[in-house]
């Protein structure tokens, strides 16, 4: 019977001569392949598997914690991205505005909406099969030499986003805020449909009340100093109603109930396993909602 050899190798570089083993699983391991541990050294594959079962840092809603309000500066970004895009083609805002229902003549002309209409008009909008206006619109803002507000329709609300954007997506984490958002803004498209559907609106508005919504919950969750919150709030309230007036109040209040119903669920839906799926339940029950409600109402203005 022949001797066992004394030579042994990496498990990961068979070539690879050492003489040292994971503290974890015991196998040899070479200088490319240790890692520093608490005593000796790991391999690859254990240091990984440790890190998959340290608990991730999570904030009192259930989100990761990030050290940078990344979403914030995508969001802005692709704001000004798209107003960049207006001034080089102004038609964007006619083709990508929220808009529930609108003739387009032959002539490119805008008409008020009838059903039955004549043949030599085309339905547009969301009767029109344009869904995507239900987000697009709040991605669109003024140009600068339109509408009351001109330019700076697009500065205040994107300081506004700056402002509360940072603070919502600090507490709930990335994919929460990022679901806040879209499903605040389409709220404010999903209300506008149904109280002014001939109206063709824009503005990231609608999603900002809805940030300003879950400030509010928020802070009341966490048992936070609210006199700087309700200062806050009392000055969204006041502009919802003087911009009543000026701009689309619907959008605003119904990104204003949507981001509130949506925060409500991630404040106080009770902690435990599972508290994310309970979240993303209810936030796809609110999607489902709102698209009955745009299904019902293109019906009743297509019959």
């Amino acid at each position: 019977m022949e001797p066992e050899s004394a030579v042994t190798t990496c498990y990961r570089h068979p070539k690879v001569e050492t003489h040292v083993r994971c503290t974890r699983c015991d196998r040899y391991i070479c200088p490319d392949c240790m890692r520093e541990a608490a005593v000796g050294h790991q391999c690859v594959e254990c240091v990984k598997e440790g890190a998959r079962s340290i608990r991730q840092a999570r904030t009192a809603f259930g989100g990761r914690i990030a050290t940078a309000p990344v979403v914030t500066y995508v969001l802005i970004g692709l704001n000004v991205l798209a107003y960049l895009g207006e001034l080089v083609r102004p038609a964007i805002v006619d083709r990508f505005a929220m808009l529930g229902a609108g003739l387009r003549g032959p002539d490119g002309g805008h008409y008020l909406w009838q059903y039955p209409y004549p043949p030599e008009l085309h339905a547009e909008g969301v009767v029109g099969g344009q869904w995507e206006r239900m987000l697009t619109g709040a991605f669109l803002h003024l140009p600068p030499t339109q509408g009351t507000f001109g330019i700076l329709h697009i500065v205040m609300n994107m300081v506004s986003l700056w402002n509360v954007g940072r603070v919502v997506e600090a507490q709930l984490g990335r994919v929460r805020y990022i679901t806040l958002y879209l499903l605040s803004a389409l709220g404010g498209s999903v209300l506008v449909l149904l109280i002014a559907p001939g109206n063709p609106t824009i503005g990231a508005s609608g999603a900002i009340f809805g940030l300003g919504a879950a400030y509010y919950v928020m802070a009341r969750r966490l048992g936070a100093d609210m006199s700087t919150v309700n200062r806050y709030m009392t000055g969204l309230l006041l502009w919802l109603l003087i911009s009543a007036g000026l701009t689309s109040w619907q959008g605003h209040l119904g990104g204003l109930l949507a981001g509130g119903v949506v925060t409500l669920v991630f404040a106080y839906v009770p902690r435990g396993p599972r508290r994310g799926l309970i979240q993303a339940a209810a936030c796809t029950g609110l999607l489902v909602l709102l698209v009955l409600l745009t299904v019902g109402k293109v019906t009743g203005l297509t019959s």
